[in-house]
């Protein structure tokens, strides 16, 4: 949870690679994974490797690097990736980076149907299916809670937080800040106009906002020990990292926002031209066994869309989702549709527009 994760790679991460195989055999095949750090554990990828006989090669990276990477090989150099959901179904239509899922290969009974299904009707272009749904979380806020009473993005903008708050320069802050004020963006997604506005109205909110920004954070360690200082008392950022925070200290807590918290899926897809397709089923089916998943989940701190992995996961965390989430905050996760061409560019105009203000 959206480790967002949906772009929350620092930049040392992006783009390192490293090998794990078996320690005691080398593997006839290879099965090459663009993926998010501590995404895939070790032992997890060992583990596959001794059942299978198949190396694994990771590839560290983050939702626009994997579509770059896959862009500049017409869908070559990896067999299987994890993107975002909703960075699917664009690429595969505009890039033609990604081949269909051949559903009859994959173990669908390992998986939440309701995420499946989900995920069929965000990553299904013309018929065709080119996603499964695996990592899931969301974006909030964080907030030292006896010195602060924050309950939405625009709260971020209240004087007494001068200087002590911290967001990310990205696309999701300045949709939880056009939802904090009234508006879904998401619905606009069809009519650019209507969007376009949305999203200028919420950058004149951060804009008017950025005197209580300490700074836009890129480093995950940065952001986490300024808050454990209390140089910082609010921030926007990813579940598992408000949870890492409030097992070290019970005053720093994750809300999911009044407006609704960010939901994020991070899934399987399959490159056009990747060269072992039998690799990549073989690892899907592996990691939606339910003691498998709970395992990488831990790791990830983070939950799944495999069915029972949550009998395999781990405790603390459950617990501390209970806290954040009460069942009219879960119904209110704002899921990310899938992303039409050219609103990421309209988007990064206005950023660029806050960050030179």
């Amino acid at each position: 949870m959206k480790n967002y994760r949906r772009s929350l790679l620092t930049a040392s991460l992006i783009c390192a690679s490293f090998s794990v195989m078996h320690s005691t055999s080398f593997a006839a095949e290879k099965l090459r994974i663009l993926t998010w750090a501590d995404y895939v554990p070790k032992d997890v990828a060992e583990q596959f490797t001794k059942e299978t006989g198949i190396a694994v090669e990771l590839t560290l990276s983050n939702n626009e690097e994997m579509i770059s990477k896959l862009r500049a090989t017409g869908g070559a150099g990896f067999d299987l990736v994890q993107p975002s959901q909703d960075r699917i179904a664009g690429p595969a239509t505009e890039f033609g980076i990604y081949k269909a899922i051949d559903l009859s290969k994959v173990k669908t009974a390992q998986f939440m149907p309701d995420m499946l299904e989900a995920t069929k009707k965000v990553t299904t272009v013309n018929g065709k299916l080119y996603g499964l749904p695996f990592f899931w979380g969301t974006d909030g806020l964080v907030l030292a809670s006896s010195k602060v009473k924050v309950a939405d993005y625009s709260d971020l903008c209240k004087p007494e937080l001068h200087g002590k708050v911290a967001v990310r320069l990205k696309r999701p802050t300045l949709i939880g800040m056009a939802f904090s004020m009234g508006a879904d963006p998401f619905k606009a997604y069809n009519n650019p106009k209507q969007y376009e506005q949305i999203m200028q109205q919420a950058g004149e909110k951060m804009i008017a906002c950025k005197k209580n920004l300490k700074y836009f954070w890129e480093s995950k360690d940065q952001l986490l020990n300024d808050l454990r200082t209390g140089e910082l008392l609010a921030a926007q950022m990813w579940d598992s990292g408000g949870w890492k925070l409030n097992s070290e200290n019970p005053d720093l807590k994750f809300i999911a926002p009044k407006s609704g918290a960010l939901g994020w899926v991070d899934g399987f897809a399959i490159p056009a031209r990747g060269k072992n397709d039998a690799a990549a089923y073989a690892w899907i089916n592996f990691v939606t066994r339910p003691e498998i998943a709970g395992r990488m989940a831990k790791s990830a701190r983070t939950f799944t869309a495999v069915k029972d992995a949550d009998k395999f996961m781990d405790a603390k965390m459950k617990a501390q989702f209970n806290e954040s989430f009460s069942a009219d905050a879960l119904k209110n996760i704002k899921w990310y549709p899938a992303i039409p061409a050219g609103l990421e560019e309209l988007d990064g105009k206005i950023l660029d527009r806050i960050k030179a203000s």
